[in-house]
């Protein structure tokens, strides 16, 4: 299923995403190594335990891209000519191995670009949920999307 193009985008357009993901260790570990990332808090479960959340805290990087992920499928799925940027990303709860995550998109603002009039700009505001209806992960994010005429 493709993406809409930038025409097919209202402001206040919300998508509940049905696609869901539980989130592994391995998906964990993969991810903060291949990001080079030495945090104990990821890696490590015996330090974990030390720490508050008595776990490893699965990498919030991993969990925007998760996030994000999500929404494509509904939204920019061979539409965008590439993301633009991320602002105002927030974690309000951890997420931990075995979390099931899903996502949940509001269409916030739209405009012509400036630059190349085969395109637009849309802003999104993602949201991700765990299994417990806890929001884990908020942000907006710009896309430059295609606009139909540029099929």
């Amino acid at each position: 299923m493709p993406g809409l193009y930038f025409e097919e985008f209202a402001i206040g357009q919300r998508f509940e995403h049905a696609v869901r993901r539980t989130v592994t260790e391995t998906d964990n570990v993969f991810f903060t190594t291949l990001t080079m990332n030495p945090a104990a808090i990821h890696l490590d479960a015996e330090y974990a335990r030390g720490t508050p959340f008595k776990q490893p805290l699965v990498n919030s990087v991993f969990t925007l891209g998760l996030l994000t992920g999500l929404s494509v499928y509904d939204t920019t799925y061979g539409t965008t000519v590439g993301n633009l940027g991320w602002e105002e990303v927030r974690f309000p709860k951890p997420v931990f191995v075995g979390d099931t995550l899903r996502a949940v998109t509001t269409v916030l603002a739209k405009r012509e670009s400036q630059s190349r009039p085969e395109t637009g700009i849309v802003q999104f505001e993602h949201r991700a949920y765990n299994q417990r209806g806890e929001e884990v992960c908020v942000c907006k994010r710009s896309a430059l999307m295609l606009k139909k005429a540029a099929r």
